[in-house]
């Protein structure tokens, strides 16, 4: 079954690559409208074309997620290029690996700024423009993406960890107070696990750099040994479960972590 998104209007952050861009294919294969938000514009315009020879259309707006005007500036053109906003996917994230011994504070600030600041920022503008005085009015749902190393303790990746442990939390707090103030608009986590992408090719890489596992294969391995179903998430996996989160289906799910 198909979660069905006909009518949805939604503003992916980092979709203009990677897991963002499937999940903007995602939701247009399932009749939904969607802006591409990302701070590359190069590769937002590539993004827009390449789903335009898909035969899907989707507009770009240039955003830096932690930049409060930034935000500010890019809800009111989603709102403006979709007629409205029923969802919000806060994608956009980095990863940085290290070792504790060799822990570098300037990543690591950038790590949090990203993912953090990032994704509550993201929060605060769904909110304001979806909520019944906003701009867009109509109550939806957002969806932060954050990983299964918010809820594993693996070694090399301890900024990452925490970062998206954080953005776990903050939905909770998020789903709470929207239900307090009769928002109208649920909130709700991801946590892909490794996922054969560029993103995810870079952390095996990087595990064997640190020296933590011999290859990339076992690095790859270990975390295929970690996963119930005995392989990697695929793009599509996630966008699926990002479009579930997204549809009606799912209007009784808040604050979970999926």
């Amino acid at each position: 079954m198909t979660s069905n998104l006909t009518g949805a209007r939604v503003l992916v952050t980092g979709g203009a690559r990677g897991l963002g861009l499937r999940t903007a294919q995602a939701i247009l294969e399932r009749g939904g409208a969607v802006v591409i938000a990302d701070i590359n514009e190069e590769a937002g315009a590539e993004a827009v074309a390449t789903l335009a020879a898909g035969g899907h259309t989707a507009t770009f707006v240039a955003l830096d997620v932690t930049d409060d005007a930034s935000w500010e500036r890019a809800s009111a053109e989603a709102v403006a290029a979709l007629g409205g906003l029923t969802g919000v996917v806060n994608n956009a994230g980095i990863e940085i690996s290290d070792l504790f011994v060799d822990l570098d504070p300037d990543a690591m600030r950038k790590i949090l700024d990203v993912n953090v600041v990032g994704t509550a920022l993201g929060i605060k503008h769904a909110f304001r423009a979806m909520r019944p005085e906003g701009a867009a009015g109509s109550g939806g749902a957002i969806v932060n993406i954050a990983s299964v190393a918010a809820t594993i303790a693996f070694p090399g990746i301890a900024a990452y960890s925490a970062s998206k442990s954080a953005v776990e939390r903050l939905t909770k707090v998020a789903a709470a107070e929207s239900g307090r103030f009769g928002y109208g608009v649920r909130v709700n986590t991801v946590c892909p696990g490794l996922v054969p992408n560029a993103m995810g090719a870079q952390f095996a890489v990087d595990m064997e750099r640190l020296g933590l596992f011999p290859s990339v294969d076992e690095a790859v391995g270990a975390v295929v040994s970690l996963t119930p179903s005995g392989r990697l998430a695929t793009e599509d996996d996630i966008a699926n479960g990002v479009a579930f989160l997204l549809s009606e289906e799912s209007a009784f799910v808040n604050g979970v972590t999926l």
